[in-house]
């Protein structure tokens, strides 16, 4: 497999926190970058020498004019819910949306495919195993959260196109932090509210942390170094909700919420944060959904990335350092 690096690269989702990272990446190693967009003019990109192509991974017809003349695809665009909404969405984006990527990469000949997939692709069970990326796919509709599910379907079909050629290699990230999150992003948005002191109280729980820039040097190391077939976990730290908030106070003078419950108490409480969140017209971040996904996933050990790609995830509280001081320069703007 031979990457013509004198061709562009097509990245979708390009406008979001990982692809913009991304995207500016790429340029900063002198590539051409083609992104596709389904609005013109987007925040994220704006001023970046970008080449956009109007289109949706739910449109095939814009994904085949996409890849035309493309050498590799970054494939990142992807629905993420986790307040119990846009399940059916989820599925077509993030299942069928990629489905259409691989026949598009098939038909155009793309020589390399990166499918930025989730952690949540792979199940959480059994959960006094650890995670590694021979871990099955989260298909019980059961056991997993229809995001986890969907982004699993996904995966089925990319494995699927590796079945009829298609060169891929596929990323698992945890929760990502990091600048340029114009969303924001769930966890942007945590921060934002820790920041503007508008979260009552904390859920005594934790989660796997990786900084966006890393995962955007990750894709590339992939792209040049991944082997075909196989997916790569990306993690940086374990870290408190706690530990975040002290550090956000830390750097912005924000004082982190005095109450920290345990999280059965907040997913009792879940339903009533939802109905509160939209009453003052903030995202719910404690839902049942988030309940469920920091009960999960609490045990990942693997080295394959850092053996295979290269990987190294720079310290959290660099990574929350950064990311605060991007969110108050843009508040300030």
């Amino acid at each position: 497999m031979t990457i013509d690096f004198q061709k562009p690269t097509l990245v979708t989702g390009a406008s979001g926190m990982v692809g913009n990272n991304l995207v500016r990446h790429l340029l900063e190693r002198d590539r051409r970058v083609r992104v596709l967009v389904r609005q013109p003019a987007k925040e994220s990109l704006r001023g970046l020498n970008v080449e956009p192509v109007m289109g949706d991974v739910l449109d095939p017809a814009s994904l085949q004019a996409a890849v035309a003349g493309v050498s590799s695809v970054f494939h990142l665009a992807g629905c993420i819910s986790i307040d119990g909404h846009q399940h059916s969405l989820m599925r077509q984006v993030n299942a069928e949306g990629t489905a259409n990527v691989v026949a598009a990469c098939l038909q155009g000949g793309v020589k390399r495919l990166i499918h930025f997939s989730s952690i949540h692709a792979l199940s959480h069970l059994p959960k006094d195993q650890p995670i590694e990326e021979t871990r099955q796919l989260a298909l019980d509709p059961g056991k997993h959260l229809p995001y986890d599910e969907s982004k699993a379907v996904g995966e089925q079909k990319v494995l699927a196109g590796i079945q009829e050629g298609l060169n891929v290699v596929i990323l698992n990230p945890v929760g990502i932090f990091g600048p340029h999150d114009y969303g924001p992003s769930p966890g942007g948005e945590f921060l934002q509210q820790l920041i503007d002191r508008k979260l009552p109280g904390l859920v005594r729980a934790g989660y796997y942390w990786v900084d966006v820039r890393d995962v955007a040097r990750a894709a590339v190391a992939a792209e040049e170094k991944g082997r075909c077939g196989e997916r790569y976990i990306l993690f940086g730290e374990y870290a408190t909700f706690k530990s975040i908030a002290n550090w956000v106070q830390e750097i912005s003078g924000a004082r982190a919420p005095l109450m920290n419950v345990p999280l059965w108490i907040a997913k009792t409480a879940a339903p009533l944060v939802v109905w509160y969140s939209r009453f003052r017209g903030i995202r719910p971040l404690v839902t049942p959904e988030a309940v469920q996904i920091v009960n999960c996933h609490q045990n990942i050990s693997t080295d394959k990335a850092a053996v295979e790609l290269g990987f190294r995830a720079r310290p959290l509280r660099e990574t929350i350092a950064d990311t605060v001081q991007w969110l108050q320069e843009r508040d300030s703007t």
